[in-house]
C-alpha cells in the first residue's frame, strides 16, 4: 500500500485501511507499526508515530490524528471517534476495551510559550489510560492516569487522574459518582454466563463457540473458540464464525481479548 511508510510493519487479517489514510514516522518512515486483526482505519486518518500498535477489532474513525515522538499503544476493541486528536509527544498507552468519543483531544505535552521570556509552561508526560475507560465525546484530556473503568462525560476537561470506576464531568472535571453512580456495576459469574448464553442463542447457538468459566476447561489444541466469562478472554482461532460472533458482541454487548499462547 502506498499510504503506509514503515521499516517494519505488520497488518492483521481482515483489517481495512482506507486509501487516503496515512501512516508514517515523524521524519519519514516509522520504525515499527503493528495493527491487529479485524481493525478499521478510516478516511483521512493520520498516524504519525515512529512506534505505533493497535489491537484486534479496533476502529479509528475518519479524520483522526495520532502523532508524537514517543510510542503510542492502543489495545484491543478500541473505538476512536472521528476528528479525535491523540498526542503522543510524551507517550501514550491506552488499554483494552477503551472508547474515545468524537472530537476528543488527548494531550501528553504542553508547549508553545517562550521560556526565555519566562513562560512557565513546558512539559511532556506519559498518558496512561487503563482498561474499559470511556471518554464519551468532546473531551479534552491532560497527561493523566485514568484507572480501569473510569469515565468522563461529554465535554469534560480532564486535568487530574481518574480513579477506578469513577464518573467525571465538568471543567475542570470532577467525580460525580456520588450523584450518578458508577460506569460499571458488579455482576456475578452466574449472571454473566446467563447473559452470554442469551447472546449466543440470539447469534445462532453455533457449536463452534463454547462458553466456560475457567481456563482449565479450554482445549487449546482443537479448532473451537472458547470464551472464558471469568477473565474476559477467548481462545483465538480466526475462524469465520468466531469473527462474526465477536462483531456481534461489539461494541456494547461484551468485550473479550485473546489469550496469548
Amino acid at each position: 500500500m502506498d499510504n503506509l511508510f514503515a521499516e517494519n510493519i505488520k497488518i492483521g487479517k481482515n483489517t481495512v485501511i482506507e486509501k487516503n489514510a496515512v501512516i508514517r514516522g515523524i521524519n519519514g518512515k516509522a520504525k515499527n507499526i503493528v495493527i491487529g486483526d479485524n481493525c478499521y482505519i478510516g478516511e483521512f486518518v493520520q498516524i504519525i508515530c515512529d512506534e505505533f500498535t493497535l489491537g484486534d477489532y479496533s476502529k479509528i474513525q475518519h479524520h483522526t490524528n495520532i502523532h508524537g515522538y514517543k510510542p503510542c499503544s492502543i489495545g484491543h476493541n478500541a473505538w476512536i471517534g472521528q476528528y479525535t486528536i491523540i498526542d503522543s509527544i510524551g507517550g501514550v498507552s491506552i488499554g483494552n476495551n477503551c472508547g474515545v468519543g468524537a472530537h476528543s483531544q488527548l494531550w501528553s505535552h504542553i508547549k508553545y510559550g517562550d521560556t526565555l521570556e519566562g513562560c512557565r509552561f513546558l512539559s511532556e508526560k506519559e498518558m496512561n489510560i487503563g482498561n474499559d475507560v470511556w471518554f464519551v465525546g468532546h473531551c479534552i484530556v491532560s497527561p493523566i492516569v485514568a484507572e480501569d473503568k473510569s469515565m468522563a462525560m461529554a465535554g469534560s476537561v480532564v486535568t487530574k487522574d481518574m480513579k477506578y470506576n469513577e464518573i467525571y464531568a465538568g471543567s475542570p472535571a470532577k467525580s460525580i459518582s456520588d450523584k450518578v453512580g458508577h460506569q460499571f456495576v458488579e455482576r456475578s459469574l452466574d449472571e454473566k454466563m446467563e447473559m452470554m448464553r442469551t447472546y449466543l442463542q440470539s447469534f445462532g447457538n453455533d457449536d463452534q463457540i463454547l462458553l466456560v468459566d475457567k481456563e482449565a476447561d479450554i482445549h487449546f489444541d482443537d479448532d473451537k473458540t472458547y470464551f472464558n466469562i471469568a477473565d474476559r478472554k477467548y481462545k483465538k482461532t480466526g475462524s469465520d464464525i468466531e469473527i462474526s460472533f465477536m462483531k456481534f458482541l461489539l461494541p456494547a454487548k461484551a468485550k473479550f481479548v485473546p489469550y496469548i499462547n
